[in-house]
């Protein structure tokens, strides 16, 4: 039995997960559950899962969730409020793993909360490593974390490494890939909805357009980022940090029917490729299981259904956004955190109808140029350079505003 937290319960990841406990409830017993502020949604969910903790990080939500469960007899799951409670939850002693599935930098010191603990961590949220990737991973060093990476493509990836790299990057520590024969990190992309449509037609794309996604079903910041390819560039960077590859090493291959969910290169010649219909709940039950190997829900790969395997070179003149994620790697590693404040602000005011979808590239570039890239001294000195690359888009925004 594998006792779990689950941060960002009432997400997409988060119900997935849930999703993977119903199906083996006599191997993960449910510890705590943490959203932000749906109610109605961490109350289904504790009347299903009785947890002993229920963390919402909106305090008002957290008395509204108090008072419903008290309603139901549910009086002894402890409701706690606040962001400081993610963090609390995320290093319980009775918790073997924490699931990092809270979106965007609200989820890095929740999650490296869980690092300092010594806790499985299964990886969802790519931006505390975006943010703060080289603090991290030491982090991770020093306390003996394990990392298991939830995204499609780092799980993939991390599924077609040498058995003694896992073994490795299990224990905290990660190998140089040339030692062990690698020779690239081949990260495949959809696409997202736009891959067809001419570069001069974008900046007409509705936010109802852009978190339409062929294939997955995701929330709308990540399906935005699929749409403009941010999500692929903030997974390089990720991968980056995960698998000890530098830019150089790592190519991004549009893969339009999401079958083959990433690659890895070897010197002999060979590529290992990990394949799946593309529904969360493999990596996940693929991470929560590790090393052993559990029915996860997905139906079975069909070929024959899938026909064709196509495969593109990304256009970096139609996607930006990639390319900026390319920039920001080369330098100096405040300059990510930059980009992903950046690109949080853009891709919500172009939710809001504040800005038009090209707006986001050109915002985030003007942002990246416009602060200069620092070496990250702490969690805190990358938090402050958050803040400005945040102050500064907010004002290129405005500037823009439709």
């Amino acid at each position: 039995m594998k006792h779990l937290t689950v941060l960002g319960s009432t997400g997409s990841i988060g119900q997935s997960t849930l999703d993977v406990c119903r199906q083996h409830p006599e191997r993960f017993n449910v510890v705590a559950l943490a959203a932000n502020k749906d109610v109605e949604a961490m109350f289904q969910q504790c009347t299903e899962f009785k947890p002993e903790y229920a963390v919402m990080a909106d305090e008002e939500a957290a008395r509204q969730l108090q008072t419903r469960l008290h309603a139901d007899q549910l009086q002894n799951i402890q409701v706690l409020g606040g962001r400081e409670a993610l963090n609390q939850v995320a290093k319980l002693d009775q918790v073997d793993m924490v699931m990092a599935a809270i979106v965007g930098a609200a989820g890095l010191i929740s999650a490296l909360s869980a690092v300092k603990a010594g806790k499985v961590l299964l990886l969802a949220n790519k931006e505390a490593l975006v943010v703060s990737g080289n603090l991290f991973i030491q982090a991770a060093r020093e306390h003996q974390a394990t990392i298991i990476p939830i995204d499609s493509e780092h799980n993939a990836i991390y599924q077609c490494m040498p058995a003694d790299f896992s073994s490795n990057f299990s224990s905290g520590i990660s190998s140089d890939p040339e030692d062990l024969g690698i020779t690239r990190l081949l990260l495949t992309a959809s696409g997202g909805p736009f891959l067809n449509k001419p570069t001069d037609q974008l900046k007409d794309v509705t936010p109802e357009q852009a978190v339409a996604h062929p294939n997955w079903d995701m929330g709308k910041k990540i399906s935005v980022d699929s749409a403009t390819m941010m999500n692929k560039g903030l997974e390089v960077i990720e991968a980056r940090w995960l698998f000890n590859a530098g830019p150089d090493k790592i190519q991004v291959v549009v893969h339009p029917q999401s079958v083959i969910h990433s690659m890895v290169e070897y010197a002999d010649g060979s590529v290992l490729a990990q394949m799946g219909n593309p529904d969360m709940r493999t990596p996940i039950a693929h991470a929560m299981a590790y090393p052993q190997r559990i029915s996860s829900g997905v139906k079975p790969l069909n070929l024959f259904d899938i026909a064709r395997l196509d495969f593109v070179k990304p256009d970096f003149q139609q996607f930006p956004c990639l390319g900026l994620a390319f920039d920001a790697l080369r330098e100096k590693d405040s300059a990510p955190a930059v980009l992903n404040a950046a690109n949080e602000m853009t891709v919500a005011a172009f939710l809001d109808n504040k800005i038009r979808f090209t707006d986001i590239a050109a915002v985030n570039a003007e942002v990246l140029s416009g602060i200069s890239p620092e070496t990250s001294e702490s969690i805190e000195h990358l938090m402050d350079i958050d803040l400005q690359a945040r102050s500064l888009a907010e004002k290129l925004i405005a500037k823009r505003s439709i």
